[in-house]
């Protein structure tokens, strides 16, 4: 039952993804034309304090107009460790640089249609070392006591999929 891509061409590029169209081979022969987005991998890192809270960001996303909680993530860039691209994004984004990271889990938010993966990474203490470089990626930043994690999602307040993914872990690390 294994689908094969026979080729592919690219369609559009730019420094962010790839739309490309592959000639997929489905079992039994048939062949079909399928879209799919070639994406640069994604990093993201937050922080679990003494007190069981989870650093996180509180922001809007334009695309699906909604807003939620986040941890700080972004692009690994070309050549970048993906580890290294967490601790800088969380940085960037927070004002905390974290201590030594722990790899928390890897998802495939939409492997029907694209091959991104989100790479997501915790520590268990942070030094605050000022503003975030990048306060304009999120609304605020919070510590938010881990125990309210699952009622937060089941209310919707933590829409991105890969995000509630890697809360619900660290909940179940922490407090499980």
């Amino acid at each position: 039952m294994q689908w094969t891509n026979r080729s592919e061409q690219t369609v559009y590029e730019n420094r962010w993804f790839k739309v490309n169209l592959a000639d997929v081979a489905v079992p039994g022969g048939r062949r079909l034309d399928h879209y799919l987005i070639r994406l640069r991998p994604v990093a993201a890192a937050t922080v679990v304090n003494p007190a069981n809270e989870v650093l996180l960001l509180w922001r809007h996303r334009f695309i699906t107009g909604s807003w939620g909680w986040e941890l700080a993530a972004g692009v690994v860039e070309d050549g970048e460790d993906i580890e290294t691209a967490a601790a800088r994004e969380m940085e960037e984004e927070t004002g905390w640089r974290p201590g030594p990271l722990t790899h928390l889990l890897t998802v495939e938010p939409s492997n029907g249609l694209s091959d991104a993966r989100h790479h997501l990474y915790w520590a268990e203490e942070a030094e605050h070392i000022g503003e975030p470089e990048d306060a304009f990626e999120s609304a605020r930043r919070e510590w938010v006591p881990l125990k309210l994690v699952p009622d937060m999602i089941a209310r919707g307040e933590v829409p991105a999929a890969n995000m509630a993914a890697g809360l619900l872990m660290l909940h179940h690390l922490r407090l499980g």
